[in-house]
């Protein structure tokens, strides 16, 4: 329950900053009388769709403490503490970048995950389940997994395509609303009911499709970590680390931090079109393939 009232609030506190953004920056209404205007109606899809994105990007460290409870560790107090900290500290020297804040969120599913808006400045955070079921040089790939992704700047990148493919949809939905108004209800005054639903109808439809596109790069960055975390941890151990996972049958983190977790679910037919990981037969035989 409190995940979902922190989301809910969080997306409307989203939406009343960008409209703000909107008023402040003197965009005029995209619907007027004479039909649609084009350039306002980029700018109102480009500010809700980057916007949006790039926002949800910046306190996604925050969103991550607070929905997963995740503990980050100041001061270790535990031998596995001081090995985790120290494990993440050598992994993003090796890997180039800024020490990362190393957290334990409680959780019995065997998972991590890396957020951060800035590469420098990255959050890494495992499940005490993982703590407990993987032995350390299976949790010393998977940290390696996730500096890779911070490394690889794959939390930007992912926000920048959501930020476009968001813009296009609101765009299109519109244009394509508009389009049904006139052409086909011939409405030439203002805009009638046709102009809304046939939007929301054109939002929804395109949507999905953006979605498979973003969750494509979502797959591909995941074969890019897992060789990031076999250079860092080593083949072997990447390779045993996912083949941990696929007996522990690990339950995906949620949906915000979904895409950012080193496990995934498995859905098969035409939601495997909508995963975020690739099937982890897939990860494992890709390593494999890889010399050295």
């Amino acid at each position: 329950m409190k995940r979902i009232v922190l989301f809910l609030a969080t997306n409307l506190a989203i939406v009343m900053v960008l409209s703000i953004t909107m008023r402040v920056l003197g965009v005029e209404p995209y619907l007027t009388a004479n039909g649609l205007n084009l350039t306002s109606l980029l700018i109102f899809a480009a500010v809700m769709g980057f916007g949006g994105s790039l926002i949800s990007l910046a306190i996604s460290k925050w969103m991550a403490k607070k929905s997963m409870g995740v503990r980050v560790i100041e001061t270790p107090s535990s031998s596995t503490e001081l090995w985790l900290v120290d494990t993440v500290k050598k992994y993003a020297a090796d890997a180039g970048i800024g020490m990362p804040e190393v957290g334990i969120f409680d959780s019995p599913e065997v998972n991590a995950f890396a957020t951060g808006a800035n590469k420098n400045n990255a959050l890494v955070a495992v499940s005490s389940g993982l703590l407990q079921a993987m032995t350390r040089e299976e949790a010393e790939a998977v940290i390696g997994h996730e500096i890779a992704h911070v490394a690889n700047g794959d939390m930007v990148t992912l926000a920048l395509i959501q930020g476009v493919v968001n813009t296009f949809v609101m765009f299109l939905s519109r244009v394509i609303g508009h389009t049904v108004d006139r052409v086909v209800f011939k409405n030439e005054n203002g805009h009638g009911p046709a102009f809304f639903v046939t939007m929301i109808v054109a939002e929804l439809i395109l949507g999905v499709l953006a979605s498979i596109i973003v969750m494509w790069f979502s797959r591909q960055r995941e074969f890019r970590a897992d060789r990031g975390g076999a250079s860092l941890a080593g083949k072997g151990a990447m390779i045993a680390a996912l083949q941990r996972l696929q007996m522990a049958h690990s339950g995906p983190l949620p949906e915000k931090m979904a895409a950012f977790g080193i496990a995934g679910g498995s859905p098969q037919g035409w939601k495997r079109l909508f995963m975020t990981h690739p099937p982890l037969e897939e990860r494992i035989a890709a390593l494999r393939a890889i010399n050295g």
